[in-house]
């Protein structure tokens, strides 16, 4: 299975990670990084999975669930901007259990998003914008063959602060 690792596979969203979903997604400590500014309810979420089904080519973007083997939903992948015009997808993640960080886990999920994108979608090429703090994230791209590429200065904004962000791109071989 293309989606499927070692550890860790990726599926569609579900109904039934209705839950899942309205507690990461109202998680203010994730709110820097998806660019939240204001709670989701359920209804809203609930609407949001009704229509997860669209295609990617349609809506431009394919969340996935990020689970281990034993079926227990740990994080999300979002492949976002899709453009199959000039053939490049964005990518970020967040593996919301503490516990399942730093053991491999996201560089699985990383590597597994390229294969498919790489493989299936027909890209040329992903990217992902990285807070110039976010030292893991930086570390776990930059591990599986993300260039950094580019600076951002002052690109979020969050509780008054400016922050860099970097860009980062994985160029198909």
């Amino acid at each position: 299975m293309i989606l499927q690792g070692t550890q860790s596979y990726l599926r569609a969203i579900e109904p039934s990670d209705l839950d899942f979903l309205y507690r990461l997604e109202n998680d203010t400590n994730v709110w820097e990084i998806s660019n939240t500014i204001t709670p989701y309810s359920k209804s809203v979420l609930g609407r949001y999975l009704d229509n997860s089904y669209r295609d990617i080519y349609d809506v431009k973007q394919l969340r996935l669930c990020i689970c281990t083997l034993k079926d227990e939903v740990v994080g999300l992948v979002d492949l976002f901007d899709f453009d199959p015009k000039n053939k490049r997808v964005g990518l970020g993640l967040i593996i919301a259990s503490q516990d399942k960080r730093n053991q491999g886990l996201g560089t699985e999920v990383v590597n597994l998003c390229c294969n498919y994108v790489f493989n299936m979608l027909d890209v040329h090429q992903v990217h992902a914008n990285i807070l110039e703090e976010n030292q893991a994230s930086i570390h776990l791209f930059e591990k599986v063959g993300f260039e950094r590429v580019g600076i951002k200065k002052d690109w979020v904004r969050y509780n008054g602060t400016f922050k860099n962000e970097i860009l980062y791109q994985k160029i198909k071989s």
